[in-house]
């Protein structure tokens, strides 16, 4: 960076002793006084241009380069530290000429060549760009160590513009060479690492990023880029803590502050989430993924009419975004704007037409919209989702067709939750009639529907299967068989309890006054979107104090620990409930179930028994459009939120049709 010394300057050397040592006002001191006497001292006048440089003053700089210029016009230093304060001041025009001059004086100087490349990569020459890289690259270094360090820095900007071009192998060439030259380069290592991880190879991207952090512990961008791996992984704990950490070491790194508002939002923390995401567009006004993310994170905290302008100003920057034309797709579909949310879906898929998630989302807007012919087949599309993917069976087995299978075994296995095996096994005794079937559920589940006719075996999931030649899973049978609205089988119940279990709760649940009502109000805490489904027990205030009803506690998990509000009388026997068919027998016994949209919901609805929903606002593509009936349960009466959040008036809407329903009988039903 500074010039050489005049032969006999001592107060030059003077100077750049302070220069050199950090103490630019007693060498800028020393500078001036030298150009009072000798104002055409072209050293001293280059000497304060880089001062006021590394003071952060790049005009008055430029001030100082363009005198030296004048005073030495074949002295290269001067040419390209002018192009350096042309290139801070915005003027990269101008600052490209600059290090052309410096190169026509010098063309030997590597790192010239490589400043110049990486200005001419910000202006968007590419190959002009390359071009220095690779010049750089055939100069012959013999043992001049500094050329040969210039070299391995012209690599590593070759293989970043090589990742830019999306030359993913190539660049990974690149890093590999670059790394077997210098193996301490902690960037490179990180860089390397974020390649591979466009690539999906995510051992080897954690292994590059953390050997960057071995070399250097403080580098935010790795800890930063091995948080986003780990988000990925589903390793949200080691995650927290590396995001975190690039937060701390960079304050204002909008970056990190994106990918941690992602982290907490999957935590189920909307509302921190938020504040990362409105931090990290405070700091970049215009970072698109923020606007993403926290359009997520609204929508999470049931806040769908925020989220939407979100997606739209993130599409409005980036119209080719499948992303964010997926997640805005999905929100109209929470709105129940189904026809928008079909066309923004489509327009995903077209961007990218092997995108799992926008074709899946498609598929349950179909299925929301009724449209079940193409609902099903998009359906499909969920076994390429990534987070489907660990739960692929991988059976060797091919799948069932719908065709004849002659003498063949066909296994039938749950994939999903106890609701949807619950909601699908009802096509399983038509399938099995005449066919040798073998039925796979989850444990909880095999006392009760061991009783479903005609298959030969039911095995719970992680048990030893029995020889198979077929296979399925429940909810592909839609569209094997294909079901429409209309064929939907209609039975009253499908399910039974067992007839002496049902007796013994019979005589207990007798014992209570009145109508006798089962409540369940919290799902499963780790599927996306329970805080907006399930209900906090206390928010039953409304239907306190109800004369003439039972209220009887159905509910099993976290859940459970809710104490109920003042004046709710909640009889509890439910450490008595082991699995699904003691429930049975005890929903057998009651008059009424009343739940949000969990497994108990289908169970009460399989059985035939009344059940009302307390569904939310958001959208369960089962439950369908504008009705408060259900096709898949003759039984179940839907009672939905208008706004999102407001559980009051579901619940006041309730008391009131629990007076009707308590004067009239369950024959109203």
């Amino acid at each position: 960076m500074y010039a050489e010394a005049s032969s006999g300057s001592v107060s030059l050397e003077a100077g750049l002793a302070h220069h050199r040592a950090g103490r630019l006002a007693q060498a800028e001191a020393i500078y001036r006084q030298l150009l009072a006497t000798r104002p055409d001292h072209a050293d001293a006048v280059f000497l304060l241009g880089v001062a006021a440089l590394q003071t952060g003053h790049p005009d008055r700089a430029l001030d100082f380069f363009i005198r030296a210029v004048q005073l030495q016009p074949r002295n290269s230093a001067y040419h390209s530290n002018m192009a350096v304060a042309l290139r801070a001041l915005g003027r990269r025009g101008e600052a490209i000429a600059s290090y052309r001059d410096a190169l026509l004086h010098q063309p030997g100087n590597l790192e010239t060549h490589i400043q110049l490349g990486l200005l001419l990569g910000e202006c968007g020459e590419v190959a002009s760009e390359e071009a220095q890289y690779r010049l750089v690259l055939r100069h012959p270094v013999g043992l001049d160590l500094a050329a040969v360090r210039a070299q391995v820095d012209a690599r590593f900007h070759l293989a970043n513009l090589l990742v830019r071009r999306k030359q993913f192998d190539d660049a990974i060439s690149e890093f590999r060479q670059v790394l077997r030259q210098r193996p301490d380069f902690a960037e490179a290592h990180c860089n390397l690492g974020a390649v591979l991880f466009d690539l999906a190879a995510f051992g080897e991207c954690e292994r590059c990023y953390r050997e960057a952090l071995r070399l250097n512990p403080g580098f935010a961008e790795a800890h930063n880029n091995l948080g986003g791996l780990l988000i990925k992984l589903r390793r949200l704990d080691e995650a927290e803590v590396n995001l975190r950490e690039a937060c701390k070491l960079r304050p204002n790194f909008p970056e990190a502050l994106n990918n941690l508002g992602d982290l907490l939002r999957l935590r189920g923390r909307p509302e921190e989430a938020e504040a990362c995401c409105r931090e990290a567009l405070r700091l970049k006004p215009d970072y698109v993924p923020a606007q993403l993310i926290l359009g997520n994170a609204l929508r999470e905290a049931g806040r769908f009419h925020e989220a939407e302008p979100c997606y739209r100003a993130a599409l409005d920057r980036n119209p080719a975004w499948p992303e964010a034309r997926n997640n805005l797709g999905t929100l109209l579909y929470d709105l129940g704007r189904v026809e928008e949310a079909i066309q923004s879906l489509r327009t995903a898929v077209s961007q990218r037409p092997d995108y799992a998630d926008a074709h899946f989302n498609l598929g349950i807007t179909l299925l929301l919209a009724g449209q079940f012919d193409e609902g099903w087949r998009e359906y499909e599309w969920r076994w390429k989702q990534e987070m489907k993917k660990p739960h692929l069976r991988g059976f060797s087995q091919p799948l069932w067709d719908g065709g004849d299978i002659g003498d063949r075994v066909l296994l039938l296995h749950a994939e999903q939750g106890l609701g949807d095996t619950l909601q699908f096994c009802r096509f399983v005794p038509a399938i099995a009639a005449g066919r040798r079937v073998v039925l796979e559920v989850q444990r909880p589940l095999l006392p009760l529907l061991t009783g479903l006719p005609g298959f030969e075996r039911v095995v719970a999931c992680g048990d030893p299967l029995p020889s198979f030649d077929l296979h399925c899973p429940l909810l592909s049978l839609t569209r094997v068989l294909g079901t429409t609205l209309d064929t939907i089988p209609r039975e009253a119940s499908y399910l039974r309890a067992d007839p002496q279990r049902v007796a013994a709760w019979r005589e207990r649940v007798g014992q209570l006054d009145g109508m006798r009502v089962g409540l369940v109000w919290a799902g499963n805490q780790t599927m996306s979107g329970d805080r907006r489904r399930s209900i906090p027990l206390e928010r039953f205030s409304e239907l306190a104090d109800l004369p003439g009803v039972s209220f009887v506690s159905l509910q099993k998990g976290p859940g459970a620990s809710q104490s109920p509000p003042q004046g709710l009388s909640l009889h509890d026997w439910t450490d008595d409930l082991h699995d699904f068919g003691e429930t049975a027998a005890l929903i057998e016994a009651l008059d009424l179930v009343i739940s949000v949209d969990t497994g108990v919901a289908h169970l009460a609805g399989a059985l035939g028994r009344p059940v009302w929903l307390l569904n939310r606002f958001d959208r369960c593509w089962r439950w369908l459009l504008n009705r408060d009936d259900s096709p898949w349960y003759p039984s179940l009466r839907q009672f939905r939120q208008i706004q999102p959040g407001d559980w009051t008036s579901v619940l006041r809407n309730v008391r009131a049709e629990l007076e009707k329903f308590r004067v009239a009988g369950p024959a109203t039903q």
